[in-house]
């Protein structure tokens, strides 16, 4: 091993990886937020480019998302201009990026805990471009999606020129994702928070700290290209006062809405992967299933316009949030028929291959859902003092906390995107009510149940080290042959009482005289019986594919020493045992991982 100066920070190469002292680890994290800021800011020019030629018919650099867009150039041809997007869309991430399709936040989780934080840069720009023409062309998908997953690959591809091991190229992963929420939303607590609890396998200082100065540094650019003004505006003296004493009567009230907001999450989750399941199993080519699917986008939009005079299901939706905090939507029915729109015409968008997020989606379902909560009530008990505007900021916190289980990032991120404090207290228990509701209609969250459905199980607990989210086969001795029990002399079937330290490079699964398998032992290559060696029978059993932190909880429980590891689902059988992983060994990985 040898240590190479790098500035002021420490450079430590092994092999063909090389360990950064933490120092130089946050000066590479700056350079993540500072390049994700400028990043963010050239998505949103690129989305006024498309956005301004598709519905306008001009040339411009700038378009104010939080303002409803002005009847189009085109009259009805603008039904033609979610299409037209749509198929160069497919074009990029078929040819190009098949990773850029949909809303990003599952692929970069998968890139963390299955493909050792590896996002190829390729993608930066394919989801740059496709993200700008499907949300500038109409889809109804959200950019914040989009930056995370471009802030995310600048920060694995900085891992991969510098050659870092696993976690601390992770851990630029984790905080490129931080870095695009906060220069998005103008969230830097949110941002943090959402790293942490969605991103990050392990919260250390070694991980925390450049996740921070990458959401800082990217909230400073942001705040260069956007101003320092929250995402949305609250009208002054409009909430009523919801931390007085006197308003403690009403907390059922917000408990009531969190579990609404919470059966609606589930409702929305399930709903979108149902009509993604619906658009896989049609018979046609994708391009025609973009046609068919933005089709409808345009047409809905269109249709809002005509009656309305907004197009209101179109893009990232800003303009109709704020409509309702500014109280200019007051109507109960409408923003009821607002939130099953923007359900239908999301899940259709990304259905039929968009590329965008969720988390706006999800923030205009939860402030047409708190809205139209706030509007009953209103009628029903004008007395009380309840509106849309109040309920429309707690729905936002319970849809986008119930949709992605993410309780602290959705109190902070709402608070930061409104800036109103006063909501703080029922936004909280309305998160929590949300949570608990959809977590007990369904155990996944929206960005989860995605990586679920391909196999990919992600872990639902923070941990403190990275050395969790490997897997049984990642540090597992191969079981080189088997043995009968009966060849095996007794001082050996008795050997293996834990009090000697068992770590092999392999095993041999033993067998009884009915070939039932009872034990390992530790082997030579050929599975020959090492000397000294002796039989352990104290063992549970795990697959390939499991966490090393399923391995450790399981041997816990069950106080064994072993862990025997089975290449297929199933009943024990001698055939499927494939490894072994003695705790002795296990201790040793953790201690050579951790110092790497």
């Amino acid at each position: 091993m040898v240590d190479i100066e790098m500035g002021s920070g420490t450079v430590v190469a092994s092999r063909s990886r090389v360990r950064m002292g933490l120092l130089a680890l946050c000066s590479l994290a700056l350079v993540v937020g500072v390049v994700t800021g400028i990043g963010a800011a050239a998505l949103r020019v690129l989305i006024s480019l498309v956005h301004n030629l598709l519905f306008l018919g001009e040339f411009g650099w700038t378009y104010e998302a939080n303002d409803p867009t002005p009847a189009s150039a085109w009259g009805p041809f603008v039904i033609l201009a979610p299409i037209i997007g749509g198929l160069v869309v497919v074009f990029l991430v078929r040819r190009f990026a098949p990773e850029a399709k949909g809303h990003g936040v599952p692929e970069v989780m998968a890139a963390i805990f299955y493909n050792n934080g590896m996002i190829r840069p390729i993608v930066v720009i394919v989801k740059s471009l496709a993200s700008a023409l499907s949300i500038g062309s109409g889809a109804s998908v959200g950019r914040e999606g989009p930056i995370i997953q471009i802030g995310s690959g600048i920060g694995s591809t900085l891992g991969q020129v510098f050659k870092l091991p696993k976690w601390q190229t992770i851990t630029l992963v984790a905080a490129g994702a931080g870095a695009g929420i906060a220069a998005t939303f103008n969230t830097p607590l949110g941002a943090v928070m959402f790293a942490i609890e969605l991103m990050m396998p392990e919260v250390s200082a070694r991980t925390f700290l450049p996740v921070v100065i990458a959401t800082g540094a990217a909230t400073y650019v942001g705040r260069i290209f956007f101003g320092i003004a929250p995402a949305f505006t609250v009208p002054t003296g409009v909430l009523p006062d919801l931390l007085f004493p006197s308003a403690a009567q009403f907390l059922p009230v917000y408990v009531i809405f969190g579990m609404i907001c919470g059966v609606a999450s589930a409702v929305f989750v399930r709903f979108l992967h149902w009509v993604e399941d619906l658009f896989d199993d049609m018979p046609l080519n994708p391009y025609v299933k973009n046609v068919i699917g933005m089709t409808l986008i345009g047409v809905m939009m269109y249709v809002f316009f005509l009656i309305y005079g907004r197009y209101f299901t179109d893009g990232v939706g800003y303009a109709t949030i704020q409509g309702i905090l500014n109280g200019d939507l007051q109507f109960a029915y409408l923003m009821a028929i607002l939130f099953l729109a923007k359900m239908i015409a999301t899940s259709v968008s990304l259905a039929a291959g968009a590329s965008g997020g969720v988390f706006s989606p999800s923030l205009f379902l939860g402030a047409t859902l708190g809205g139209c909560f706030g509007a009953v009530l209103s009628t029903l008990w004008p007395h009380l003092g309840f509106g849309p505007i109040q309920f429309a900021i707690i729905g936002m916190a319970g849809i986008v906390g119930g949709g992605t289980g993410a309780a602290l990032t959705a109190i902070l991120m709402i608070f930061e995107m409104t800036g109103d404090y006063t909501t703080i207290v029922p936004v909280i228990i309305a998160v929590a009510a949300s949570i608990g509701t959809r977590r007990m209609i369904m155990e996944d969250n929206i960005y989860t149940m995605k990586l679920v459905r391909r196999g990919q199980h992600i872990p639902k607990d923070r941990h403190s080290h990275m050395f969790t989210i490997r897997k049984a086969r990642d540090i597992m001795a191969p079981v080189a042959g088997v043995v009968a029990l009966e060849t095996l002399p007794e001082s050996v079937r008795q050997a293996g009482n834990g009090s000697v330290r068992m770590v092999a490079e392999k095993y041999a699964a033993v067998k009884d005289g009915k070939g039932r398998f009872v034990g390992v032992i530790a082997s030579d290559a050929q599975g020959a019986p090492l000397s000294g060696a002796g039989l352990e029978r104290s063992f549970t059993v795990i697959r390939e594919g499991d966490f090393l932190q399923v391995v450790m909880t399981r041997m816990a429980r069950r106080d064994a020493r072993a862990a025997v590891v089975m290449n297929e689902k199933g009943t024990l059988r001698i055939h499927r045992v494939s490894g072994v992983i003695h705790r002795d060994s296990l201790a040793d990985a953790i201690l050579v991982d951790y110092k790497d």
